[in-house]
């Protein structure tokens, strides 16, 4: 029985959970900048530089994402303080960091070789955005779960 929200995240201590808000928007903006690298026309001799570049960016703030979530005070640290039945949701998350971090690793050697394709390039990076953006639904959908649902009891 759902019988409203336990507590707000204003509620709790919700410091890494602000941090984690303001950074999403970073990575969001991170991950934009990649996108319209790889959108632009390849013909153009600097197309590959500029994708390199926003695809370093990236791998940046995906590399902060990381540490504004898993870290000791971060917010899967918190979301597990406050719920903790979310432990294994946490636990896929964290796999997933660690498979789109290998992959954006992956893909930045492909696009540094020079010998890849165009075509290649873009679909490997199509399948990992749209892994990256499936795994912030996720975190999204947890972050909501955490401090929005209450999964109630019986009284």
């Amino acid at each position: 029985m759902v019988a409203g929200p336990v507590q707000h995240p204003a509620a709790v201590d919700a410091t890494s959970l602000a941090i984690a808000r303001r950074h999403r928007a970073t990575l969001l903006e991170s991950i934009h900048g990649f996108e319209q690298a790889l959108a632009a026309p390849a013909g153009d001799p600097g197309w590959r530089a500029r994708v390199s570049s926003r695809l370093h960016a990236l791998r940046g703030a995906f590399a902060e994402h990381i540490v504004v979530t898993e870290g000791a005070d971060g917010l899967y640290a918190e979301l597990l303080d406050h719920s903790p039945r979310l432990a294994r949701a946490v636990r896929v998350l964290v796999h997933e960091h660690a498979a789109v971090a290998a992959a954006l690793g992956a893909l930045q050697r492909r696009v540094d070789a020079l010998e890849t394709t165009v075509d290649d390039l873009r679909a490997w990076a199509s399948d990992l955005l749209r892994d990256l953006s499936r795994h912030r639904q996720r975190g999204a959908d947890l972050v909501y779960e955490a401090y929005e649902t209450d999964i109630g009891g019986e009284t």
